[in-house]
């Protein structure tokens, strides 16, 4: 498949430099259980808020959330250099780190915050920097800041956080250290909506997928068989894994909050992750894309997604890429706003 085919023009003037205050879900429902739209059939899409979003789900379902927190990982230089560190040898003195190294000559020494001072010796994704002191999560507490997407800093125009960035960009459930960047569509609900589904009977259960290289890298490659996934951690509890096996014996359905919890099961489903006491856990490199067949996810709730994109090439192997992109076509023309603060997708069997 070309990586064009994952193309779509969109409007600057949509993509949200902010949560949004109410819900917007476009819904699209792929072959409905409730009997109203013969299995196989695809409605068109509507709009939904989130107490008809709700509705769908049915006692005995199963809905799965991450729950990595984001580190403060971006520390911008005296020069104005923004860099992100992804992670680090054992001294925490050589770091894999993304930055705009083109600008960089081999051996630079670059000035950091905290009278650090660091030297590039690979370049590449990621690169690879020399720091002349050890690096502890106490000095990104101090000069780091959530790395927001480059399309949002690009829309608002402006690089620095905002005050509010420490609350918007992280899960209400945030828990296990590691994301270099939030899984956005969980940061439309709160634990008290969590409370809602399970009065009703849904089981919510977790998992955790460290947000990598893996996510929010784009394709760059002519053609999607020659993109390379990059590795990113995934822990699954084993409570999380039998309440999934005993739901789908029952007859019941598997909801995905975000594309990272869709890699999450279907890397568990591969076999791609290793078994222990307390559950399954390893290193995915897991590209899902069109031609896939899902083995664990029923039902999938998502950000709308950049074009060229691993995260598009997911939901277009979920839902169908025709689908997709219509789908896509018809929230731009009534206004949804887009990306990672923006409104949400339903793909729902």
């Amino acid at each position: 498949m070309k990586t064009t085919e994952l193309d779509y023009i969109y409007p600057e003037s949509l993509v949200a430099t902010e949560p949004q205050k109410q819900l917007r879900v476009l819904v699209r429902s792929l072959s409905p259980r409730n009997g109203s739209v013969p299995d196989g059939k695809i409605t068109e899409p509507v709009e939904q808020n989130k107490a008809q979003l709700f509705d769908h789900f049915r006692k005995g379902d199963v809905l799965v959330v991450n729950d990595t927190k984001v580190e403060r990982r971006r520390v911008t230089t005296q020069s104005g250099l923004e860099i992100l560190f992804l992670s680090s040898n054992a001294q925490k003195t050589e770091w894999q780190v993304l930055c705009a190294a083109r600008d960089l000559k081999d051996g630079q020494k670059i000035a950091m915050p905290g009278s650090v001072t660091a030297e590039l010796v690979a370049r590449g994704l990621p690169q690879t920097l020399r720091l002349d002191r050890a690096l502890d999560p106490a000095y990104f507490t101090e000069h780091g800041e959530l790395a927001l997407p480059p399309y949002i800093q690009k829309a608002r125009g402006e690089r620095k956080n905002r005050p509010d960035e420490e609350k918007w960009y992280q899960t209400d459930w945030a828990r296990a250290t590691g994301s270099q960047a939030a899984p956005t569509a969980s940061l439309h609900f709160t634990k008290s909506d969590l409370m809602q589904l399970n009065a009703r009977g849904v089981i919510v259960a977790p998992l955790t997928l460290h947000v990598g290289m893996g996510t929010f890298l784009p394709i760059k490659t002519d053609d999607l068989s020659e993109h390379k996934m990059h590795s990113e951690y995934v822990s699954i509890p084993s409570a999380t894994v039998e309440q999934i096996i005993e739901s789908k014996r029952a007859g019941h359905k598997v909801w995905a909050l975000g594309t990272t919890v869709t890699r999450s099961l279907e890397s568990w489903a591969q076999g791609l992750l290793t078994e222990g006491f307390t559950g399954t856990a390893g290193e995915t490199t897991l590209f899902i894309k069109p031609g896939y067949k899902f083995e664990v996810v029923d039902c999938l709730l998502t950000n709308f997604h950049q074009p060229r994109s691993t995260l598009l090439a997911l939901v277009s192997a979920f839902a169908g890429r025709e689908t997709v992109l219509n789908s896509y076509q018809w929230a731009i023309a009534h206004n949804f706003k887009l990306f990672s603060y923006g409104d949400l997708t339903a793909w729902i069997k």
